[in-house]
């Protein structure tokens, strides 16, 4: 049974609100510790460009979820690497 464009939606909001929300402990930790120095900056940064690719994705394909968490993760993300570029 095919699901509604609601239902689809749903699931699409939910997990963008799941998978943005999983980088704020973190973003919120680098900020309050100014520890960086386990955090991988090749992996961070191969991270924010996917989610800048996924972002331009979202926007190509005019999916709302899909811009709305990767602009809020990107920004996230971007905080982050600011932090190990400025705490190393």
């Amino acid at each position: 049974m095919p699901l509604s464009p609601l239902a689809v939606e749903l699931i699409g909001g939910t997990a963008a609100v799941l998978t943005t929300l999983c980088w704020l402990p973190q973003a919120v930790k680098v900020l309050r510790t100014r520890e960086t120095r386990d955090l991988s900056l090749t992996t961070y940064g191969a991270f924010a460009l996917g989610i800048a690719l996924w972002l331009a994705y979202g926007l190509l394909i005019g999916s709302v979820p899909v811009v709305a968490a990767n602009a809020v993760t990107l920004v996230l993300v971007l905080g982050i690497v600011s932090l190990k570029l400025r705490f190393g």
